[in-house]
């Protein structure tokens, strides 16, 4: 992906994402799905992972991706922020649905993957444990890993109780997934993609990444971010899977470029 500076992105206007560059970061890979569908083009701007990114927070107040910024409206910095720009600017196809008990539906399901405590946050700090628990305080290694999971409340104690909800997200999407089947339905909520379906399927690298022909990730973060035998892989049905790759197949592009 062909990635501009913060400050030349600064001075452009129109649509500006800020990503994760060079990794299949999940909340960057969520944020470029989302634009996918909606047929907007954007300018890609480069957020360095575990950085500063002192340039980033002067102009967005933060120094984490994604970031979508519209012309001169104030930085959306959340996904559920980038998400609502997005279906302003392009009301169709739609991602969150019209009726209000299926909206609410999909935002939680969204939440419940992408937000505090959810899926993501919980596999972030399983995966910085091992290496906060084994690399010395005031070792150079420690210092990104560190930014980062202060970003996230990282303790110990909170990253052992994240297996366990991790358990309980997946185990939802798997019984949602069964009930809607059982109703004919093959989306997470109502008869249509939504967002839910794009952050479960960009999301599921966090247990289980894409093969390395379809994501050309560096070998060390694959490493990271698959979960082995253990309560969170059991959690993985072969329908979550299933789900993840024909979202993909049928919806988004691949091989992926980050």
């Amino acid at each position: 992906m062909d990635y501009v500076e913060v400050e030349e992105a600064r001075e452009r206007s129109g649509l500006r994402l800020v990503l994760t560059a060079g990794v299949p970061g999940p909340w960057s890979e969520a944020a470029k799905a989302v634009l996918h569908v909606k047929g907007l083009a954007y300018t890609a701007v480069r957020q360095r992972g575990g950085e500063a990114n002192e340039a980033l927070a002067a102009w967005t107040g933060q120094t984490s991706a994604p970031v979508a910024v519209w012309n001169d409206e104030p930085p959306c910095t959340t996904s559920r922020a980038l998400l609502w720009l997005a279906e302003r600017l392009a009301p169709e196809p739609r991602l969150v649905p019209k009726d209000p008990e299926e909206r609410a539906l999909c935002l939680g399901i969204c939440d419940e993957i992408h937000g505090e405590n959810g899926l993501g946050w919980c596999r972030r700090l399983i995966m910085f444990h091992p290496i906060l628990s084994a690399v010395p305080v005031g070792d150079p290694g420690r210092v990104a890993v560190q930014r980062m999971a202060d970003k996230y409340g990282y303790s110990a104690a909170a990253a052992t109780a994240c297996t366990e909800r991790a358990v309980e997200i997946l185990r939802f999407l798997d019984a949602r997934l069964a009930s809607q089947r059982a109703r004919g339905r093959e989306f997470l909520v109502g008869d249509a993609l939504s967002a839910a379906d794009l952050y479960w399927a960009t999301f599921a690298a966090l247990i289980d990444p894409l093969p390395s022909e379809l994501c050309p990730m560096p070998d060390f973060l694959r490493g990271m971010y698959f979960v082995p035998d253990g309560p969170i892989r059991e959690a993985l049905t072969p329908a979550l899977v299933a789900h993840r790759d024909r979202i993909y197949r049928d919806h988004l592009i691949l091989p992926l470029d980050f």
